[in-house]
């Protein structure tokens, strides 16, 4: 028995080894996997081999592990158009030495859990949809050489701490809406003694500290003060488009900055003796002569507006209205357009320059369509903006088109209600060509990307029928509290907009498509004899769909109380899979989204009743917007109160079934 005894520690050590090598830490795992679940689009199915009952993730996607196979060291998955938000779990992966996640849709903040990610050499997240402020902990990657936060959403000053990363080289944090001074070192490294000089690097916490650093670029932010002299000697294409006082390189201008420009100036001598000569020489003048050049002036201004008017009506007289913008090859053809300046007058115009700086050189592209591009920008002092930029070239933009477009802005501009996105201006101009709709930004994104990217948890029952409410009132004032009404041409959980507080607004995005639909129908009249003349009054109005909108409304209530989309490949038709459910009471919770906790079983009953008048196949039957947000208004509750009395729904509608 004696001779086993020696062999028990040799057996053990060999059991130990093998648990060892045949495990992979459970933490890691876990991490991934939660990662997955908050990726809520995965159009590439880069995530399908990611499987939780694998405790092995080596052979995964975009996953490396070290030689001995025991843990993660690489998460590299860039542009796979992944839409969701980052985990903060991710900092569990103890071993980690790159995580790019460059070029998708990623959402939400930075956690601050990826500080803890010791080993980290690379943290690449640029050119995702990433908000909030740049974490302070980031200041702790001690093995750091490489950070890309490039072309997001990033808020706030940039941290002091990041000078703590002694390997720094590259650090990357244009296009984005970062505010605040570079930090060129602490308060505590600054002591008296330097009177404003630099004190040892030793001493330095601020980014001066970072010996190692020589790829810098804080472009297109909207930083201020001074560039710190250790950094003067990078290119001052790194410091562009922000508000730097002493820098070299382009910077926004002092509006977009909140700088007041310096309008007041003294009048130099010689202006001054110009205008006190001019005011002498009128007030020399006799009575008579200026009678007479008075009732001179009423004259010749009485006979052009004479000869303008008669214009006009030989112009809406013609049988024809037809356009090429520019003269024929013939040169026998020519297009007279009469541009109305007062249809314009009131709405703010601004300059491709201005909206180029907001927009970061029109790089933060959130919308696209063959027709147009839509960017986000900031304008400084002012809201965030959404810039709609029409893709036609210049040789192709016709009288037709011009003329809708200013029909299209001043038709925009008129709208004036809370739950209705604000035109805030245009841009029009000739070198480069340009066309582009300026609208107010609603902070909080689209209600798409709240029901479908990982947020629809968020959304309680109350805050659901508030989001219902504020577009029945929205449409309601679009269809009759304005003459002529007014309607959304792709009405959608895309295109309503929700503010902070989750206030939704219906944004018009697609008005491009009805410019150019107008157009394409005019144009096919185009003749090649004599003159045209074109009014503004003389091209077909903005086509309106009102029963369209209701019956989208009704889809989109679906939408917003299941959280499914109106279409998709698994399931189908939103309203096929909805009709089995609408009309049963017992059968209406299947309906509810499984993320909603609570429910006001009287609201569900409301609610499907009002879904199922505004998708009746016969339009005529539909309910209008008035009838609709009556309804609504009247019989949904939306107070504090029913937070509290809702959790008992389900239990009601269990026993009731």
């Amino acid at each position: 028995m004696r001779p086993y005894i020696y062999l028990l520690p040799l057996l053990l050590a060999y059991g130990v080894s093998l648990v060892t090598s045949g495990s992979f830490p459970s933490n890691e795992v876990t991490a991934l996997i939660t990662f997955k679940g908050d990726i809520s689009e995965d159009p590439h199915l880069v995530l399908s081999n990611w499987n939780a009952s694998d405790s092995d993730p080596c052979e995964w996607s975009g996953i490396t592990c070290n030689k001995e196979g025991q843990h993660v060291i690489k998460i590299n998955i860039s542009a796979s158009s992944l839409k969701g938000f980052l985990a903060p779990e991710l900092g569990q992966i103890t071993y980690l030495q790159e995580l790019t996640l460059h070029s998708n849709k990623l959402l939400g903040i930075i956690p601050k859990e990826l500080g803890m990610l010791k080993f980290l050499k690379v943290l690449d997240l640029g050119m995702n949809r990433l908000t909030g402020p740049i974490p302070p902990e980031l200041g702790n990657l001690s093995s750091v050489m490489k950070i890309n936060l490039q072309s997001n959403g990033l808020t706030g000053s940039l941290p002091a701490e990041l000078g703590n990363l002694k390997y720094l080289q590259e650090l990357h944090l244009d296009r984005n809406k970062l505010q605040g001074a570079v930090p060129a070192y602490s308060n505590s490294a600054f002591t008296a003694k330097t009177h404003g000089m630099y004190a040892s690097h030793s001493n330095l916490t601020g980014l001066c500290s970072s010996a190692q650093l020589k790829v810098v670029d804080f472009s297109y932010n909207f930083l201020v003060g001074s560039i710190p002299k250790c950094l003067e000697h990078l290119p001052s294409t790194s410091f562009q488009g922000n508000c730097f006082q002493d820098a070299d390189a382009k910077q926004r201008s002092s509006t977009q900055c909140g700088v007041p420009s310096e309008k007041n100036e003294a009048p130099s001598p010689r202006h001054q003796h110009a205008e006190e000569v001019a005011k002498h020489t009128e007030a020399s003048k006799p009575a008579w002569l200026l009678i007479l050049e008075i009732v001179t002036g009423i004259m010749v201004g009485s006979l052009f507006l004479f000869a303008l008017l008669v214009a006009f009506q030989r112009c809406n007289n013609k049988s024809a209205i037809i356009i090429p913008w520019k003269k024929s090859g013939s040169g026998k053809d020519h297009v007279v357009v009469y541009i109305d300046s007062e249809l314009l007058r009131d709405v703010t115009k601004y300059s491709r320059q201005e909206l180029e700086v907001a927009c970061e050189d029109f790089s933060n592209i959130i919308g696209s369509s063959p027709d147009s591009l839509v960017y986000k920008g900031t304008m400084k002092g002012g809201p965030e903006i959404a810039v709609i930029s029409l893709c036609v070239k210049q040789e192709h933009w016709t009288g037709y088109l011009e003329l809708y477009y200013q029909r299209e802005v001043a038709d925009l501009a008129r709208l004036n209600h809370e739950n209705v996105g604000k035109l805030l201006g245009y841009c029009r101009e000739s070198s480069p060509f340009t066309r582009m709709l300026v609208f107010e930004y609603a902070s909080n994104g689209t209600l798409y990307d709240h029901l479908h990217c990982g947020e629809g948890s968020q959304f309680s029952w109350t805050r659901r029928m508030r989001i219902i409410l504020g577009i029945a009132r929205g449409l309601k004032y679009l269809h009759s509290e304005l003459e002529p009404p007014f309607t959304i041409l792709e009405l959608n959980s895309s295109a309503i907009y929700l503010t902070e507080d989750f206030s939704p607004k219906l944004v018009d995005f697609e008005s491009w498509k009805s410019i150019l639909a107008r157009s394409e129908k005019n144009s096919g009249s185009v003749g090649n004899n004599g003159a045209v003349c074109l009014l503004p009054n003389s091209v077909e109005k903005r086509h309106l769909d009102i029963q369209g909108n209701i019956q989208a409304f009704g889809i989109l209530i679906l939408e917003i109380i299941s959280g499914r989309p109106p279409f998709c490949k698994d399931r189908g038709s939103l309203i096929d899979w909805a009709k089995e459910y609408l009309e049963l009471p017992e059968a209406m919770s299947y309906l509810l989204d499984p993320e909603l906790k609570h429910f006001r079983y009287e609201d569900l009953k409301v609610i499907c009743e009002v879904v199922s008048l505004c998708i009746l196949p016969d339009p005529s039957k539909r309910p209008t917007m008035d009838e609709i947000s009556l309804t609504l208004e009247s019989e949904i509750d939306t107070s504090v109160s029913v937070e509290l009395k809702s959790s008992l729904a389900w239990a009601e509608l269990a026993l009731s079934s």
